[in-house]
């Protein structure tokens, strides 16, 4: 038997590769290739003072930056439980709530975002030990699914119920077509 650079051993290793390549680029974290040049929200902005500079973007983007909303909401955010999910959930729904009767679409768009991130990162604990899906250590790989902790599914269906009826609220509903449609 032939060894070495044999035509079809050396088209399999070469699709092999490539095959490699593309599963290890689409196991990333999308946050490998960040861009800050280019991200809409910029720490140092009082939002509340300077709203036409927020942007409502996808999903749960700019949660962490927005100030002063961050440090209003940030401190009620515990999931670490279901009663700790619950009074959380609760407590910033009830900030949405808040937000939206004083018209304020900023405030309530990141209270929004603070109760799906509660789901995100409540299924990120159910799903992996620690709530870490890639390994630093190898080349981001995806570390086993199914090593988490089941208590942090029930915080999860918690600010998902939650997150849900906030984004089902009319008036935000129509906030955010006007928002979006206005600035971004």
């Amino acid at each position: 038997m032939l060894k070495g650079k044999h035509p079809l051993l050396t088209q399999r290793r070469a699709r092999d590769a490539s095959a490699q390549s593309v599963m290890s680029a689409k196991t990333r974290p999308a946050s490998a290739g960040f861009n800050a040049a280019t991200y809409a929200w910029k720490p140092g902005i009082d939002y509340r003072a300077r709203p036409e500079k927020y942007r409502v973007g996808k999903g749960e983007q700019g949660v962490l930056i927005c100030e002063p909303y961050k440090s209003e909401i940030a401190p009620h955010w515990r999931f670490a439980s279901a009663a700790a999910a619950r009074r959380s959930a609760r407590t910033i729904f009830k900030m949405f709530t808040a937000y939206l009767k004083a018209d304020d679409f900023v405030g309530a768009d990141l209270a929004r975002k603070f109760l799906q991130m509660g789901y995100t990162r409540s299924r990120r604990y159910a799903n992996y030990k620690g709530g870490r899906k890639y390994d630093k250590q190898n080349d981001d790989a995806l570390f086993k699914r199914g090593t988490g902790d089941p208590e942090k599914a029930k915080s999860a269906e918690i600010f998902r119920a939650f997150w849900k009826k906030a984004e089902a609220n009319k008036s935000y509903a129509a906030l955010k077509a006007e928002w979006k449609g206005r600035f971004g």
